[in-house]
């Protein structure tokens, strides 16, 4: 038997602002919501993908600031460069800009890094082999 990731489990220092964050710039939502010896723990999914992996949600963590050449990071992708581009210029106003747009060879693409507010990064790219479009990526690199 093959073993299958289904989540990845993340301690917040204020969860609520958490929640706030994956939902209103990942477009992640609730999908489990329960209280434990150690308060509220919420898991949290693509909408359609409740099943298939989640970001379980665990209060009590602390800050976690990174050091800027510390490139740990969570991944999703985005249809364009133009969404990459919109995505940053609200982090930025925001004032939780991380790592501004670039451009890096393929398979990397086109991409930014937002901070959360525990302090981790969150990356949000163009043009990787992953995600939605990966097949189009894929073919396009192949070709040239």
């Amino acid at each position: 038997m093959r073993p299958s990731l289904t989540h990845i489990a993340l301690h917040c220092e204020d969860l609520d602002a958490t929640i706030a964050f994956y939902r209103d710039y990942c477009g992640m939502h609730v999908s489990h919501e329960r209280a434990d010896a150690g308060g509220r723990v919420v898991w949290m999914s693509e909408p359609g993908k409740e099943h298939d992996f989640v970001f379980v949600l665990i209060p009590g963590g602390s800050h976690r600031p990174q050091a800027e050449n510390d490139y740990s990071h969570l991944g999703f992708a985005l249809p364009s460069r133009e969404a990459v581009d919109e995505i940053a210029a609200r982090a930025k106003a925001d004032g939780i800009l991380a790592w501004p747009p670039r451009q890096e060879a393929y398979p990397v693409g086109y991409y930014c890094g937002i901070r959360t507010p525990d302090g981790n990064v969150v990356e949000f790219s163009h043009d990787q082999p992953l995600g939605p479009g990966a097949g189009e990526t894929m073919l396009a690199h192949a070709d040239a």
